[in-house]
């Protein structure tokens, strides 16, 4: 079973009805944890947990004299769809750093603070690595002058905001997460179309991490107490190529016809930059911390995902 803390402890998880945040609150419960849940949707959170969480709609429903002994911050409206509009922008702001900022400002009035912010980020914190450049981007890399980047350090700065309260923080930047929810499914739809091929080129990077990995990360960082930012990716990076022929192969589909990048970006103009574009990360600080990934390799990562053993 994996161990979040030796004994009992209190969390406060915002997004906990999202794909990670489910998986998230279920290893929580099971390791014997009392889990408070902040959702717009409480009635259904209420039953998707079987009545074993404490559901709240807003920060404000929190009474200072409550304790919480860790808050897993992984609230934020879904970036990959509409088009990045001023409007849009805003509700991915108000989404991520407008909320993380209510939440620190419940640390400020609580009677008894936490003792760990953990707090969602993204690796496109790093922004756009140029085609052929194969350095490998680390905790020590910085952001860079585009929206996306913009986004997850604003989202990183709220969520720091905790520390001049006593509370240890760490930003945990989120490579895509594998699973059989999120994004898996529908890229591994072309796949078993038979038409998974390169896009756009194929030779962008693609940082991944398998949700168990990534749940586990987290615990790890829960008992460690540890601060500071963290990249969550596997530390096998590959291309765009590499990932759908590895793809194919796990679903024994043929490797298909390479797809153009441009109607990608006629139709998402710089959202297509998350498709097209991509960046080399490896998880540096969790590997020096003795993390150890149950799924280091692509391979293996997508077999579990798909239920499929080398041995089948």
């Amino acid at each position: 079973m994996m161990k979040f803390a030796d004994s009992e402890r209190s969390f406060l998880v915002t997004g906990a009805t999202g794909f990670i945040g489910q998986i998230l609150v279920q290893a929580l419960l099971r390791d014997g944890h009392r889990v408070t849940v902040l959702t717009r949707q409480v009635p259904q959170a209420s039953a998707w947990f079987d009545g074993r969480v404490e559901c709240i709609a807003g920060m404000e429903q929190l009474p200072p004299s409550r304790r919480v002994d860790v808050i897993i911050n992984l609230a934020g409206a879904r970036i990959l769809g509409w088009r990045w509009s001023a409007a849009r922008r805003a509700v991915l702001r108000q989404s991520r750093i407008g909320l993380t900022n209510k939440v620190v400002q419940w640390i400020a009035s609580a009677e008894h603070k936490p003792a760990l912010l953990l707090s969602a980020s993204a690796i496109g914190y790093y922004g756009v690595q140029a085609r052929g450049d194969q350095t490998e981007l680390t905790e020590r890399h910085g952001p860079q002058p585009v929206f996306m980047s913009d986004l997850c350090r604003e989202w990183e700065a709220a969520a720091r905001g905790a520390e001049t309260h006593g509370v240890r923080v760490a930003c945990m930047r989120f490579g895509l997460v594998l699973g059989r929810q999120g994004a898996l499914p529908m890229m591994l739809l072309p796949v078993r179309l038979g038409l998974g091929g390169p896009l756009g080129g194929g030779t962008q990077w693609l940082s991944w991490i398998h949700v168990d990995d990534l749940i586990a990360g987290i615990a790890h960082l829960c008992r460690a107490q540890a601060g500071g930012s963290y990249n969550f990716t596997a530390p096998e990076c590959v291309s765009q190529a590499q990932f759908s022929r590895v793809a194919a192969s796990v679903l024994r589909r043929p490797y298909g016809l390479p797809t153009p990048g441009w109607p990608l970006r006629l139709a998402l103009g710089e959202q297509a930059d998350l498709l097209l574009e991509g960046q080399r990360v490896v998880p540096s600080r969790l590997l020096e911390s003795g993390f150890v990934f149950a799924y280091p390799g692509l391979c293996e990562a997508l077999q579990a995902c798909c239920d499929r053993s080398p041995n089948r």
